[in-house]
């Protein structure tokens, strides 16, 4: 009974071991796999690099290289090559944008008073009511202003009874308090033909008339009759619209080609067919977060109130640029980081070349660096030359492959056998059913006897151990 236990606990000790030595070799195998042989050339090698570039330009910023390109007529016809000119033209930049009307701010004028009153009677008593100058918008009745027309009464009365006296300064001072009572009456802006009234009549006025200081469109109202009103009280707000904002809404990318001064043209859905001409007189200082936008203002002449405040336009901005160098906008091939033209030397001697642009003003770019006037350029089938000119510089970067490059020498080839040879002998031969000695010997062609035959070997050894234990 004991041996039976005793055989059984070796044999599951001897395939824990087995298990385990195929786990550590298994694992061993993917942590650190074999390396390739060294002496294996490459097939091909592409373009070299510069590899001392810096660190921290990012790797999307490598541009493939571009080489000329040498095209029959026969090639040049079949993809469909044409040929343009760089040259000098006088350009107008024209810019369009949408913007809404409104108000201008200089042609608006305010009332108020400069005492204070009750209101009795309001002529002018609607919003968006048309008033000329001079008409009048309302009375007011106030007792600090009839109390200095008293004093202005009084004070003439006493000037005209004190004119003759023979008493040295009585005459001058009689004089100076008339004076200094009208021009009260004209700091708190009394008309003169009010004040005319007040010296004809010789009775102070008790309900005067305030009249409007300009012409124009009442675009607030706050008087009311029985209203008791301030100096710091604003009682109307008007507008001339005879003249007219349009805030332009221009991308911020656009502004750099507007300047003061230059025209524009305002179209409204509601008058098809009309034109409004206009011209910038200020690009505001500020950008609008949400839309990046800036408000480009421009004066426009509004005869007849056509054009409403805050109803919507759409604007043509038009910037004279000048005498320009400018390429066609089809000869530009824009490889992401890159704009690049292909220069036509002729008999099919196409050079692609980096240039510098600018705005593009309608068919055209501005050139600012890279080309001259008269230089002939391709204005089509770009994308196909610029593959063309890919495919021809890998091909110039190509290197052949070494003679046997990609082969294995007969020696790495028998290294790489696995060649093992294992022993397996019993003492005494044939076995017998008792403790018979029993040895396990492996002889490999390579110094460094790799995990796996090592458990082979064991794996043998332990099974030779447990035969000679069976009862």
């Amino acid at each position: 009974m004991n041996r039976t236990i005793v055989h059984t606990s070796l044999f599951w000790l001897a395939l824990f071991a087995v298990v385990t030595v195929v786990y550590v070799y298994r694992t061993r195998s993917i942590i650190q796999p074999a390396t390739a042989p060294t002496d294996v050339q490459p097939v091909a090698s592409g373009p070299m690099v510069e590899t001392t570039r810096n660190a921290s330009m990012p790797a999307t910023k490598m541009e493939a290289l571009l080489v000329p390109v040498q095209l029959t007529n026969e090639q040049m016809n079949s993809i469909g090559v044409k040929s343009g000119t760089v040259e000098y033209k006088q350009l107008n930049d024209e810019i369009r944008a949408t913007g809404t009307v409104d108000v201008d701010e200089r042609l608006q004028s305010s009332v108020q008073v400069r005492f204070s009153g009750y209101i009795r009677k309001v002529f002018a008593n609607a919003t968006h009511q048309y008033v000329r100058k001079g008409d009048p918008l309302f009375t007011i009745y106030s007792p600090e202003l009839v109390a200095t027309q008293e004093e202005y009464l009084v004070a003439r009365r006493n000037q005209v009874a004190l004119n003759g006296s023979s008493v040295d300064g009585v005459a001058s001072g009689a004089s100076s308090l008339t004076t200094a009572a009208e021009q009260r009456l004209r700091q708190w802006d009394i008309p003169s033909g009010e004040i005319a009234k007040l010296q004809e009549t010789g009775k102070a006025i008790t309900e005067l008339s305030i009249n409007s200081p300009a012409s124009g469109y009442i675009m607030e109202r706050v008087a009311l009759a029985n209203m008791y009103v301030e100096p710091a009280t604003k009682l109307y707000t008007l507008a001339d619209l005879s003249r007219v904002w349009v805030n332009a809404q221009v991308f911020q990318n656009d502004v750099g080609r507007l300047k003061r001064g230059d025209s524009s043209s305002i179209t409204v859905d509601a008058y098809p067919g009309r034109t409004f001409q206009g011209h910038i007189e200020e690009i505001l200082p500020q950008v609008d977060m949400t839309t990046r936008t800036v408000k480009v203002r421009l004066a426009v002449n509004n005869p007849g109130v056509t054009l409403k405040p805050g109803m919507f336009v759409n604007v043509d901005l038009r910037s004279a640029l000048g005498r320009q160098l400018v390429v066609p906008a089809s000869a530009v091939f824009q490889t992401g980081l890159r704009q690049v033209v292909f220069v036509d030397h002729g008999n099919g001697s196409l050079e692609p070349k980096d240039v510098s642009l600018g705005a593009r003003v309608g068919d055209d770019f501005i050139v600012l660096k890279g080309l001259a006037a008269h230089q002939q350029i391709v204005v089509s089938a770009n994308f196909l030359l610029d593959s063309e000119s890919q495919l021809q510089a890998a091909a110039g970067s190509y290197t052949p492959p070494a003679p046997g490059a990609g082969q294995q020498t007969p020696a790495a080839s028998a290294e790489s056998q696995s060649a093992v040879a294992i022993d397996f002998t019993t003492d005494p031969t044939p076995p017998t059913k008792d403790r018979t000695p029993c040895t396990s010997r492996s002889a490999e062609r390579t110094d460094n006897p790799s995990p796996g035959r090592r458990s082979r070997s064991l794996s043998l050894w332990l099974r030779c151990q447990l035969w000679a234990w069976e009862p």
